[in-house]
């Protein structure tokens, strides 16, 4: 019988499971299986691959034997950086290879917690999250009251508080792959500006699919003048609107529902928030005038103040762009009129041929 040589990574615990799942059954043997173990030092031998696998060998009492595979991730540059990516990757495979003809057997999937013990997911369907409670109310209410009544002083402050709050938690990081990772993100995640041209129906007023193309394909032609800009990179919140914003009595806050791992290019949450401005001016005859206007120019100088970013203008206009075309996919406001949905895409489309962010030309939309 073989004996067992257990590596660092593989602790009692995987034991202790794997007895759980194979009742009378014990570990005898674990070998790390190299991403190409029998390829000879050729051009095509493989050097890396995407986990961590170790082949693991179980005897029964009869003198029966089992092989299996554990398998962990790895992090790497290609999309599986986040813990996140690498749960999916392994929740995904589980889905996955039940349906191939032929196929290896996924017997299980799971979690391995701090100390050591693996939790099982096989049995489970949707994940789930449990968080503490914001009371308040969100911005966008306020933004909604401004439109019609007008800006008061503590709009003012609120916007100030919401600038500085942003330029603060703005602070450099360095980290390559997650810089790049931001870039490719806003224009080919599901998420980003591939997918939410995806999400627009086809006969959407203003958007036709002449100008979806159009405004994706220049906003993929930005994706090689961003890319190298790593040193750019900053904890960013990652989905800084005025719905993930609850305000409680005067400027105190709480914010909801960050993402993207918490880093990337700061330009992505400037123009989460002003976007809105826009936004909830444009439908609302006069709103710009009444204080939208005010407040879209003083997040940009607030936020300015606090944390200064020369480059802030240049790289600004496909981020821009990505939120106007959220907020224009009657998805999520199917109740936009044809006219702001013109004015906004349109405004998109000005920058990025511009090559360049102005806040002051915004004005003239409303002329």
């Amino acid at each position: 019988m073989a004996t067992a040589r257990t590596p660092d990574l593989v602790s009692d615990k995987l034991r202790d499971h794997l007895a759980r799942l194979y009742p009378g059954r014990r570990v005898i043997e674990i070998e790390p299986l190299a991403p190409d173990s029998g390829a000879t030092a050729s051009s095509t031998a493989k050097a890396a691959g995407y986990g961590l696998p170790m082949r693991v060998k179980l005897a029964g009492d009869q003198g029966s034997t089992l092989d299996l595979v554990w398998r962990t991730a790895s992090p790497n540059e290609f999309g599986h950086d986040r813990r996140a990516d690498r749960a999916g990757g392994a929740i995904l495979a589980f889905d996955d290879f039940a349906r191939i003809p032929n196929h290896i057997e996924a017997i299980d999937v799971g979690a391995v917690r701090a100390n050591g013990e693996l939790v099982s997911l096989r049995d489970t369907g949707e994940h789930y999250l449990i968080t503490t409670y914001a009371p308040g109310t969100i911005y966008a209410d306020d933004l909604r009251r401004i439109a019609t009544a007008g800006a008061g002083e503590l709009d003012v402050a609120r916007v100030d508080a919401l600038a500085q709050y942003l330029g603060r938690l703005h602070t450099p990081k360095t980290d390559p792959v997650a810089y790049r990772r931001a870039v490719r993100d806003l224009i080919g995640h599901g998420e980003g500006i591939y997918g939410i041209v995806d999400g627009y129906p086809e006969d959407t007023p203003a958007a036709p699919r002449d100008r979806l193309r159009d405004l994706e394909a220049r906003c993929a032609e930005w994706r090689w003048r961003l890319r190298d800009r790593e040193a750019r990179l900053t904890r960013t919140h990652g989905d800084f609107h005025p719905f993930n914003v609850v305000f409680r009595d005067g400027v105190d806050f709480t914010l909801l529902d960050a993402s993207r791992g918490t880093c990337g290019e700061p330009a992505d949450d400037v123009t989460a928030m002003i976007v809105n401005y826009l936004l909830f001016a444009l439908d609302v005859d006069g709103a710009w005038a009444r204080g939208l206007a005010r407040l879209w120019h003083r997040f940009w100088l607030g936020y300015l103040e606090e944390r200064s970013d020369p480059e802030l203008f240049d790289v600004a206009p496909p981020w821009f762009a990505w939120r106007a075309l959220v907020v224009c996919n009657p998805r999520f406001y199917p109740r936009m009129s044809e006219r702001a949905r013109d004015t906004l895409l349109g405004f998109a489309e000005d920058m990025l041929d511009a090559g360049q962010m102005d806040p002051r030309y915004v004005d003239e939309l409303f002329h």
